[in-house]
C-alpha cells in the first residue's frame, strides 16, 4: 500500500496522490491527465514532468492498486491525439484512499504534540451525563443519541492520542540533555507546573466520569447502541453486514472507555496509571531541576575538574612536567605546616637540624580547610525539660480532642447523614475526611463503600441513600447540604493511654 512513499520517485508519486486527495475533497472522483497536471503545482510539485513520465507513474500507481483506470465514453473527441490524451480517466481506489489518509496521518503525528487536557475529561463526563438523561426519556430522539455516542468516542480518542504523545514527549524530555541550561531549566519547570495542574482534582473528575458511566450502563449498553444505530441512518449501499460491523465497532469503543475508567475485570484503570506516571514524572523532573540548579550554583564540578586535569596530563611532554602537575593538583609537595612551632620552643635550640628536631603536631584541618584547630570550653547544654513538658501536654490535649471527636461520630449502627445535625468545626472536619475517603473508593459486592483512617482505628461504611432525600449539616462556619447517605462509623481499636502518648 505504501510502496509509492519509498524510492527515488517517492515525491512524484506522493504529489500525484495528493492531487487526487484534493480532488476528492471537492467531490471530483475522476481526473484526466490535464486535470492531474494542473493540480500537481498546488500539491507542491514544481519540477518538469513530461506526458510519458506522468503516464508511466499513473500506470505504476494503477498496478499497485491505488488508482482505477476507466475510459471516458461521454466525451466527444475531434482528433486521434485528443482521444489518446483525454480518453483515460483515473480515480482513487479504496486502497488508494487509505494510503493517502495514512500519509496525512503520519504527517499530522510528526507535526502534532501531545497534551493532558482536563477539559477532555470534563467533556466525557458531560456527554455521558447527557446520554443518561436521553436514556431516561423514552421520547428522546435517536439521532441525538447517535451524535452523543460519537462525541464520547471522539473525546476518548483525543484523550488516548493526546496522553500517548505527551508521555512519549515527556520521556524524551527526561532523557534529553539541553545545551542551553537556562532554556532547559525553563522547559522542565514549565512541564512540572503543567503536570501538577493536571493531577489536581483528577480524582474528582474521574469519579464524575465513573458515576455518569454507571448511569448509562443501568439502561443497558446494547439498547443504547441499537438506538444509536437507528439514528445513524446508514446508507442502503453499505451492505447487509454494515449494521453488525457498526455495532461491533461501537462495542469495542465502549470497552475502551471502560478500560480507561472502570475495567470489567477489576484491574487498575488506565487513568489511574496515568496519574501514577504523572506523579513519577514530576518527581523525576524535580530531581533533574535540582541537579541543574546545583550545577549552575557552582562554577565547576569535581567531574569537570578531573576531566580538565586529565586533558592536561595527556598534553604534557615530559615526565618532569607530569610530576609538577601532580604535585600542584593534589598538594603532595605543599608545606603549610612550616610555620608551626613546637609546643615548648625552649626545648629546641635554633641550630637544631629539622631532621633531628622533635615532631610537631599538625592538625588534620590544616590540609582540608587551611586552618588549625582551636579548643575552647564546652558549651552549656540547654534545659529542654520545659519544652518537652509543653509538647507532651499539647499531645495529650490533641489526643483527647481526637478521641472526643471519634466518640461523637461513632454511630453504633447505620444512620442517615442528616442524623449528625450540628457539629463542632473540628468534629465536622473529621467527618468530612471520612466521607471523602469513602467516596474515593469503589463499591463492593454489597454496594457499600468502605474506608479507614490512616492509623486504622476508625472505619466508615457508606451506602447510597436510594432516594432523593438531602442532608443538612450545620457548623459555626457554615452549612453543608448534600445527599443523605446511609453512614456507619465504627471504632475498631481501643484508644491508647494518654500518658503513654505523652
Amino acid at each position: 500500500m505504501f510502496r509509492f512513499a519509498v524510492g527515488a520517485q517517492a515525491e512524484a508519486y506522493s504529489a500525484i496522490l495528493h492531487a487526487f486527495g484534493e480532488a476528492n475533497e471537492n467531490w471530483e472522483t475522476a481526473l484526466g491527465v490535464d486535470d492531474i497536471r494542473s493540480r500537481l503545482r498546488s500539491a507542491g510539485w514544481f519540477d518538469a514532468l513530461t506526458d510519458e513520465d506522468l503516464a508511466e507513474r499513473l500506470k505504476k500507481l494503477a498496478e499497485w492498486g491505488l488508482l482505477d483506470v476507466v475510459q471516458n465514453h461521454a466525451e466527444n473527441y475531434r482528433t486521434a491525439t485528443e482521444y489518446e490524451r483525454r480518453n483515460l480517466h483515473y480515480s482513487l481506489t479504496k486502497t488508494g484512499e487509505a494510503a493517502y489518509a495514512g500519509v496525512r496521518h503520519a504527517l499530522a503525528v510528526l507535526s502534532g504534540t501531545g497534551a493532558l487536557q482536563t477539559a477532555v475529561l470534563d467533556a466525557i463526563a458531560d456527554r455521558l451525563a447527557e446520554l443518561a438523561g436521553l436514556l431516561d426519556d423514552p421520547g428522546s430522539a435517536d439521532r441525538r443519541l447517535f451524535s452523543a455516542v460519537r462525541e464520547v468516542e471522539g473525546h476518548l480518542e483525543a484523550l488516548r492520542t493526546g496522553t500517548t504523545r505527551f508521555n512519549g514527549e515527556l520521556q524524551r524530555l527526561l532523557r534529553a540533555e539541553g545545551a542551553d541550561l537556562a532554556a532547559f531549566h525553563e522547559v522542565k519547570a514549565a512541564t512540572v507546573a503543567y503536570l501538577q495542574e493536571f493531577v489536581t482534582n483528577l480524582d474528582q473528575r474521574c469519579h464524575a466520569v465513573v458515576a455518569a458511566l454507571s448511569r448509562v450502563e443501568e439502561h443497558g449498553v446494547e439498547e443504547l447502541h441499537r438506538r444509536a444505530l437507528r439514528g445513524a441512518d446508514l446508507p442502503p449501499t453499505a451492505g447487509e453486514h454494515a449494521a453488525e460491523d457498526w455495532l461491533r465497532h461501537r462495542r469495542s469503543r465502549w470497552d475502551g472507555l471502560r478500560c480507561w475508567f472502570r475495567p470489567a475485570d477489576g484491574s487498575t484503570p488506565r487513568v489511574d496509571q496515568l496519574h501514577t506516571v504523572a506523579r513519577r514524572a514530576i518527581v523525576a523532573l524535580l530531581q533533574v531541576l535540582d541537579r541543574i540548579t546545583e550545577t549552575r550554583r557552582h562554577s565547576s564540578s569535581a567531574a569537570a575538574d578531573f576531566r580538565e586535569l586529565a586533558r592536561w596530563f595527556a598534553t604534557a611532554d615530559r615526565d618532569e612536567d607530569l610530576h609538577r602537575l601532580w604535585s600542584a593538583a593534589f598538594g603532595l609537595g605543599s608545606a603549610r605546616h612550616a610555620h608551626l612551632a613546637h609546643e615548648d620552643p625552649e626545648l629546641v635550640a635554633p641550630s637544631t637540624p629539622w631532621a633531628q628536631a622533635p615532631r610537631v603536631r599538625v592538625s588534620a584541618l590544616l590540609r582540608s580547610n587551611g586552618r588549625t584547630e582551636k579548643f575552647a570550653r564546652t558549651g552549656k547544654v540547654r534545659d529542654v525539660s520545659a519544652v518537652a513538658a509543653l509538647r507532651a501536654s499539647r499531645a495529650r490535649q490533641e489526643r483527647a480532642e481526637l478521641e472526643a471527636a471519634w466518640q461523637r461520630l461513632a454511630t453504633g449502627g447505620e444512620v442517615r447523614l442528616s442524623a449528625f445535625g450540628e457539629l463542632e468545626p473540628g468534629v465536622f472536619d473529621r467527618l468530612l475526611d471520612l466521607l471523602g475517603r469513602a467516596l474515593a473508593t469503589r463499591e463492593d459486592s454489597t454496594g457499600a463503600r468502605r474506608a479507614c483512617t490512616g492509623d486504622g482505628r476508625v472505619e466508615i461504611v457508606l451506602r447510597d441513600p436510594g432516594d432523593a432525600r438531602s442532608a443538612q449539616l450545620r457548623t459555626s462556619r457554615g452549612t453543608l447540604r448534600g445527599a443523605d447517605y446511609v453512614v456507619e462509623v465504627r471504632l475498631l481499636t481501643d484508644p491508647p493511654d494518654a500518658e503513654a502518648v505523652g
